[in-house]
């Protein structure tokens, strides 16, 4: 994700039954957002929230967002990861389409 200046940035939400609520945002310009940045930025942002408090993570499915939420459940085994719906469904919807416009070429 960007912000309006098109800068790489990680969004931390929260989310209950009722209601949605931004935490914080971090500006991941210059960083390698690898499996131990990705993970020292969540457990700050779990840690501000109080982990009792937090039963899941979603994250897009990159490999490194999957060794996350593994490393996340080992540390607190009561919060479950969970790749994006979205964004499995955008990548899904996109190999659908490819694979159409390639039947069209042939």
């Amino acid at each position: 994700m960007a912000d309006a200046q098109r800068r790489p940035i990680n969004n931390f939400m929260a989310a209950t039954e009722s209601d949605s609520i931004f935490l914080n945002s971090v500006n991941t310009e210059r960083k390698v957002k690898n499996r131990q940045y990705i993970v020292v930025t969540l457990k700050d942002c779990i840690r501000e929230i109080v982990a009792q408090n937090v039963i899941q993570i979603i994250t897009d499915n990159a490999s490194a967002c999957k060794d996350v939420g593994t490393i996340v459940e080992s540390k607190y085994p009561h919060i479950f990861w969970t790749p994006c719906v979205v964004y499995i469904l955008n990548l899904t919807l996109k190999n659908i389409c490819a694979a159409k416009k390639l039947r069209q070429m042939l």
